[in-house]
This record gives structure tokens, sequence and C-alpha cells, in this order.
């Protein structure tokens, strides 16, 4: 082929072209920084730059610097019936031909870094040649700076080959998704969007749309509950976390903390919320610690919502690629579509019942996943149990200390279950569940009742496990491949596109189309709600009628339908400073949800504090999650503003009470440390900062909030 030859000789060129390059760098370099050197030192200093240069004159390595993929572009394409196919090979040979001259490049630059680094290092230790030494720092951070921004263009044209490659790959595993299977999703989601209208019935008041007229049961509530709580991240995640190399079932132990704060939930938190006639948990924080506390824990709500559900919905629409190509975008808008749909015709009763007849979707594919991997596999069952034991899958328990595990007993037993607490019983999006319930009877049940998602996880597990195997025995194809090495998380959509029967593939993929919506339109009621609550009833319309608000419910549920959407579509950008999605909407959540569980137990227990020290322990709690994430110099940055900032307040606030300045500047200062603190290097001499796994953000962030808000708040004479 004359591309091959021509590459050939291009390769030719850049490798004598090599041998000399990295010397003429270097030999430029010396030239215009030692006419700068005074003469009497001159020597001395050439003398270090020739002896800490010779190691940094290699020629480049052609072979050990090309890309070379475990599936060639020519093995893969020749596997794809893409119509583009030679478009797509042709221009793959260019951007491989280019990636080959960047490589050459930055190793030359890189060269030159390496140099001047050791160089610098070099000078420090001559007390003589100070000021060369000066004058060498800012040829060092220069030549750094150069070195990262061609690697930088390096990963863009590795990142182009890749999408190249993905997405033809992408299209040709969508063929295997046939018309019977979409009709079964066009069918199932008519079915479930007529089913859901019936049974909501007229929604002719508030308190029907928001809270189904407290006459829900509670297994429905339960089903809505599970099926919103087990997101298409769920669906998609715990297959592959198993599936993975190296995977295995420990991320089951966090289901004992979430059991154990459901039944805290059920037996201490519904009786105070059904104390009185309310809409959310924010209306209980109100009344306990002032209508400030209200607004501020319904933004919280609503940012944290906006965020992590955004990102999940996301996290759907990557893994429907696998039956649509391509086009996440057409994924996310009929994601969307439909949920604003689901909750504008029956408000939280159509979410509540079209969620339940989604969980029973949901687990119904896990086991007919399941079962199918044991039936496809010769010795069934016992060959998948026994060669994945033998592989380590089925390891459920992780007894390491090492606190930036999150799969570990002890994230299970005591960080995991704030997070249920967190979201379950102080988040909108949940405990909006449980008000529509009859009494609190029937609320604590559908709670309780809820930590039957344990069972549907470890199926879920188990399929990760089975799948393993099954691709063991019968590999997966090239492009399949190739789409697995690129982001794991497709491996159960794939194989329920290519393994699963017809209908029954589409009835599981309408099941993850399911899980999506019931995202969505969960979130779209509780911000509706929230909306109404804090803005709309109190400053726009306070005394109109109920038909009016449920009117006006609906128009905020579709503002906020389009606004999700669109945050969905842009998270495709945002992910790509991300290494996982996954963790990314687990870390938007920590941002509120300690801070939302601080506040309700600084209302709930009896801490007779008013809302004064929230001022400061609802931003130190998000600050300090925002620390132990971030160690860049620009976060470090904002971690430093921030916490002056709020000093200076307490300064200007707290002037007649010195004790409650000097508990605020400690809290700040413990943050600081966080952002800053070094506690050690790495091999290759860089800081380690402070860092936990992402279940110990929970507890942390509530208790910066409740101790803050505990210590400054003022103490109250009733409670």
């Amino acid at each position: 082929m004359p591309s091959k030859f021509y590459r050939c000789i291009v390769f030719v060129i850049f490798f004598l072209a090599s041998i000399s390059t990295g010397s003429i760098s270097l030999k430029a370099a010396e030239t215009n920084f030692f006419q700068q050197i005074p003469e009497a030192k001159q020597a001395t200093a050439r003398e270090i730059w020739d002896f800490v240069s010779a190691k940094h004159m290699e020629p480049f390595d052609l072979e050990k610097s090309t890309d070379k993929p475990a599936i060639p572009d020519s093995t893969l394409f020749d596997d794809i019936s893409d119509e583009n196919k030679a478009d797509n090979l042709t221009q793959l040979a260019s951007l491989r031909i280019t990636l080959l001259e960047q490589q050459q490049a930055h190793w030359i630059l890189a060269s030159d870094a390496a140099a001047w680094k050791d160089y610098v290092a070099a000078l420090k230790n001559d007390p003589g040649l100070g000021d060369v030494y000066l004058q060498a720092i800012p040829k060092a951070r220069a030549a750094q700076k150069i070195t990262t921004n061609k690697a930088a263009e390096i990963k863009k044209i590795r990142d182009k080959i890749t999408e190249i490659r993905v997405n033809a790959s992408l299209s040709e595993v969508s063929l295997s998704f046939t018309t019977t299977d979409w009709i079964v999703i066009v069918v199932y989601l008519i079915f479930t969007t007529i089913l859901g209208g019936m049974l909501a019935g007229k929604q002719s008041s508030i308190k029907d749309f928001f809270l189904g007229g407290h006459k829900l049961p509670w297994p429905a509530v339960c089903g809505s509950i599970i099926a919103t709580e087990l997101s298409a991240a769920t669906f998609l995640i715990a297959p592959a976390i198993v599936f993975s190399q190296g995977g295995d079932m420990t991320y089951i132990q966090l289901a004992l903390g979430t059991i154990i704060a459901r039944f805290i939930i059920g037996y201490f938190f519904i009786p105070a919320y059904y104390k009185h006639e309310i809409y959310s948990p924010y209306d209980y924080m109100g009344n306990q610690l002032g209508h400030r506390v209200k607004k501020i824990t319904t933004i919280l709500f609503m940012i944290g919502g906006i965020l992590a559900q955004g990102a999940r919905v996301y996290i759907a629409a990557k893994a429907l690629q696998v039956i649509t190509g391509t086009d996440i975008v057409l994924s996310i808008m009929v994601i969307g579509f439909i949920s604003i749909l689901w909750t504008i015709i029956g408000g939280i009763t159509t979410v509540i019942w079209t969620d339940t007849i989604q969980f029973i979707l949901f687990a119904v594919g896990a086991v007919l996943a399941l079962f199918f991997v044991g039936n496809a596999i010769d010795g069934g069952f016992y060959t998948v149990i026994r060669e994945g034991v033998a592989a380590g899958k089925y390891n459920m328990i992780n007894l390491n200390f090492n606190p930036k595990e999150a799969y570990t007993l002890w994230c299970g037993l005591f960080a995991s279950g704030f997070l249920t607490l967190g979201s379950h019983g102080t988040d909108q999006l949940m405990a909006q569940r449980m008000f529509t319930c009859k009494n609190q009877q029937d609320a604590r049940k559908a709670v309780i009742w809820s930590s039957t998602s344990v069972v549907v996880t470890f199926l879920l597990l188990m399929v990760g496990a089975g799948i393993f195997v099954y691709y063991k025995h019968l590999p997966l194809g090239n492009a399949a491949q190739v789409i697995v090495n690129d982001d794991s998380m497709k491996i159960f959509a794939i194989y329920i596109v290519q393994v699963m029967p017809p209908a029954l593939s589409g009835l599981l993929m309408a099941a993850l189309f399911a899980t999506a919506i019931s995202t969505l339109d969960s979130i779209l009621a509780a911000l509706s709600q929230s909306t109404i609550s804090i803005l709309y009833k109190p400053y726009i319309k306070p005394d109109a009628t109920d038909k009016h608000y449920v009117r006006a419910s609906r128009i905020i549920v579709f503002i906020w339908g389009i606004l999700l959407t669109g945050f969905a579509i842009y998270c495709d950008t945002l992910s790509k400073a991300f290494t996982d999605l996954l963790q990314f909407a687990l870390a938007m959540a920590a941002y509120t949800y300690g801070a939302l569980l601080g506040t309700f137990l600084l209302a709930f227990l009896p801490t007779r504090r008013d809302d004064l020290g929230l001022m400061w322990g609802v931003p130190l709690s998000m600050l300090t999650v925002f620390a132990l994430n971030w160690h860049q110099p620009v976060p470090q940055m904002i971690v430093a503003v921030i916490s002056l900032i709020l000093v200076i307040q307490a300064f200007r606030l707290l002037q007649k009470e010195p004790q409650k300045i000097i508990y605020i500047a400690i809290a700040t200062g413990l943050t600081a440390l966080i952002s800053f603190g070094v506690i050690g290097y790495s091999p290759e001499g860089d800081p380690i900062f402070i860092s936990l796994a992402w279940p110990w953000h929970y507890p942390i962030g509530t208790a910066v909030t409740f101790v803050v808000g505990y210590l400054v708040g003022n103490k109250k004479d009733t409670l």
C-alpha cells in the first residue's frame, strides 16, 4: 500500500533526524544562556552543563515511542461494515504520522527540560555560581512548561484517534440491536406513559401534585425509592466493577451502613417530619432553626441535585450509545423529553408509579441477564462460580484500613451510612417520597424495606462476575473490545445487545432507559416543589389558588427539565476533566449532603442553638470536601481566599464573642491544612496531599457543619 510505504519513508527520516536533533536543541540553549554569564564563571558553568546535558543526548527511539494499539487499525476495520471505512483509515494513518512527529518533538523538549532541571540542581550546590543558578531557574521552568504543553497536544491527537476508533466500533455494535428491539422500547415507553397517567388520576391541588394526596401505598413508594437510588449508573457500573481487571464484589460492603441508616430514618427522622404538614425536610429545618435555614438548605439541594443527577443522566446516555451508535445528544434529549412528560402528567404520583414499574423491570432484567450467562457456558452456573472464585471475583470483604480505599468494611460500617442519611433522610429527591404515604407507619415501612435494593445490587455484581466468565470463554469481538478498552462501563450494555436474544435485549435496554428517566423525573418533581416553596409562592404569587400552583408547577417542571437536559449534554465536556464520571457524580453529592445532614442534626437534636453558626458551618463543610478533592494551585487559592473571607466575616460580626472567632479560625485553619498540607512525596518527587476515599467525605462534611453550627450558634431559651 502507498500509505504504508509513505509511513516507512517518514519513519526513516525521523529516525535519522533524531540522532542529531537533541544535540542541536541543547546546543542552542547552551549558546543563548552562556552568552549572558560573566566570562570568569563561564568555564565552570559550561563544565557542569556538559556533564549534565550528556545524560540527555540519547536519540529518539522510534519503536518505543510509536503507539501500537492492541488491535491495529486495519484489523479493527476489517471487522467493521462502515461505508466510511476508507476515509477513517486514511485519517487514522495521517493522525498517527502526526502523533509520531509530536512525540519526537516532545522527546526533544523533555530531554531539554530534564537537562535544565538537573543543571539547576547541580548549580544549587555551588555557592560560587549563585547568580548563574538564579538565571537558570526561569530557563528550567520555561522548558518544563513548553514540554507540558506539547504533552497536551499529543493527548489531543491520541483522543482523536480513540474517538474515530470507538465511534466506528459503536456504529458496528449498534447493528446488533434490531428493529424488534427498538419496537419493544417504544411500546414500553408508550405503555408506561399511559399507565402512569391513568394511575395518577386527577391532580386538582398542590397536595395531590407534590404529596400524592397522602394516599400512595407504601410498596409502590418503596419501589420508587429503590428505582431512584439504583440509577442507571448503578445498573451499569456494578457489573463493570466486577468485570474489570482485578475487580470483585467488595462494593457490596457499602450496603451495611445504608441498611442501618434506613432504620435510623424510619424510627427517628420520619416521626419528626410527620408531626406537621410539610412538603420537604427543609420545611422542618426552617421551622426548627428559622426561615433563613429553609432557603439555605433548599438551595443546597438544588445545586447538588442538578450536578449529581445531570451527571447520572449523562452516564446512562453514554451506555445508550451502544444502541444508538454515536449520538449521545439524541439519547439525552429523549430521556429529557419523556421525563418532563411523565412529571407534568401527574406530578409525584406518576413519578412513583412509573418508578415502581421500572424497578420491577430492573430486577427482572438482572435475573434474566444472569440466567443467560449460565445457559451460554458449558457447565452452567457451576463453571461461572468456579472460575469466578478462582479469579477472585466473589471476594466481598476488605479489611484494609487504608482510608483512600472506598470499598472497605470500615467505609461500609461507618461512612456509607452518612451518605444514606443525607440522601434518603434530608435530600428532597428521596425524602419527598416518604411524604406521599398515608401515615408515618407506612413511610417507615417504605424506607426500611427499600433495603432490598441491596439484593438487586448483589444480582448486578453477580452479573458482572458471570459476564467476566462468559467473555473468558467467548472473547469479545474487535469492535466491542475497542469500546470496552475505552470505557469498561459499557460492558453490560454490550452484553445485552450482542448476547441476549432479540426483544429481550430491547426490554433490558428499555430498563436502562427507564432508570435514566427515573433519575430525571424524580429530580424534576423535587426541584419544582422546592422552587414553588421558596420562590414562587412567597414572592411571585403568595395568595393564588391550588389550581394555579399546579399549573405553575408544571411550567416549572418544563423549565427545570430543559436546564437539566442541557447540563447533561454539557457533561460531555465536563467529563473530559475526570477519569471517572461516576466518582464525579458522587463527589457532587458529597458537597451538599454533609451540609444538609449536619443542618438537620442541629435542628433535630436537643442542641438549643439557632442558625447563626450555619453561616460558617455550611460553607466550611463544602470547602472541606472541595479541599479533599482538589490540591492543584488554583483550587488551593480558592480555599485560601474563601477561608480568609470567612475569618473576616467572623471578626466583623462576632466582635463581642472572641471565643467564636477562635472556633471559626481553627475550623478554617484545618480546612487550609487539608488543602495545603503535604504528608510525603512520591518516588518522582511530587508532593502527596491529604486525601480520603469519597465515602469519608460525607461524615466529615456532616461533622464540620454540625460542630461549627453548634459552637458558633447562639443558645436559644426554648427548643
